[in-house]
This record gives structure tokens, sequence and C-alpha cells, in this order.
């Protein structure tokens, strides 16, 4: 999992922090782990950073690293939790880029919560958009896209006329 905020333990280092997980639950021993972790950090660009702490990091950084401790233990999915929230739209896009350059290089499936519409459109294969704790449609991206639902509608072109009212 890629927490919002990144979720990584402040009194660890880089490093520590993405061998967190084949410390707590594999058996592998030091050298290997340690050869994982430089591979993932080095994967999300950050082998230079391992020994920093997270206070050290920028927004875009913790994103990184959180990645690579997600990717660690290489699962077959990981549920990413706005993964891109409150950075800006540069490292945005880098984060993303990112992701989905490793999906292509992993295979790993991905569910991601996110309220970066339409840019997620982008992104993703399958979309499903929720509305007051419903699914109020999903399907494949360009059927989404093209739904004929007023709220998907609103939603995707941030119109402030629509089914939702906010004043």
């Amino acid at each position: 999992m890629l927490f919002q905020g990144g979720a990584l333990f402040d009194s660890l280092t880089v490093f520590e922090n993405v061998a967190f997980p084949l410390q707590e639950k594999t058996e592998m021993g030091e050298g290997e782990i340690r050869k994982r972790v430089l591979a993932r950090l080095a994967q999300v660009g950050l082998e230079e950073a391992q020994g920093k702490f997270p206070d050290e990091l920028s927004g875009g950084m913790v994103r990184r690293v959180a990645f690579a401790r997600a990717m660690v233990t290489d699962p077959e999915i990981i549920l990413f939790d706005e993964p891109t929230t409150g950075l800006d739209p540069i490292i945005r896009n880098s984060i993303l880029n990112l992701i989905c350059h490793t999906y292509h290089q992993h295979g790993f499936t991905m569910v991601m919560i996110s309220h970066d519409i339409p840019e997620i459109f982008q992104w993703s294969h399958y979309v499903v958009v929720l509305h007051d704790g419903k699914v109020v449609e999903a399907g494949p991206t360009a059927e989404v896209v093209c739904s004929v639902n007023p709220f998907v509608q609103q939603i995707i072109r941030g119109d402030i006329t629509g089914p939702v009212h906010l004043m």
C-alpha cells in the first residue's frame, strides 16, 4: 500500500523505511535485503538518499520512497491512496509516470483512489466513480468518459452546474 502522505517512519532513514517490510515479513538475510532495497531505491531515483530521514525529503521524494517500500516485496496488488495529493502538477505527473512505468515493468494490479480528475482518466484502464458511498459508474476508462450520467459528466468537466450543488 502506498499511503496518501507516504506514512514513512520519521525515526528511520529512507533505507530503513524501505527495508522495514522485508525485515518484518520475510526470512531474507541482511545482504539480500540490502540488495533488494537498493534496487527499489534506484528504480525510483533515490539511491543517493538512502541515509536521509523523511523530514529531509521533498513531498515528491517522500512519495517515491513510499512507492519503493510498497514495491519492495514484489506484490501482486498495490493500493494507492491519493498518491499525488498536494503535489504540484510537474511532480504529480512524474509520480504518475513512475507508477505507470513500473506497472509495465512488473505487471502488478493497481487500485488507485484519486481526486485528480480529469487527469486520472489518462492513467487508468478501468474507472469506478463513487458518489455518496455508492458506485454510480464503472467500466473501461473510455466508456466512463462517455457516460450519460450527469453526475459523472459534472465531475469529469468540473462544472459548477449540474446535479451536485455546492452553494
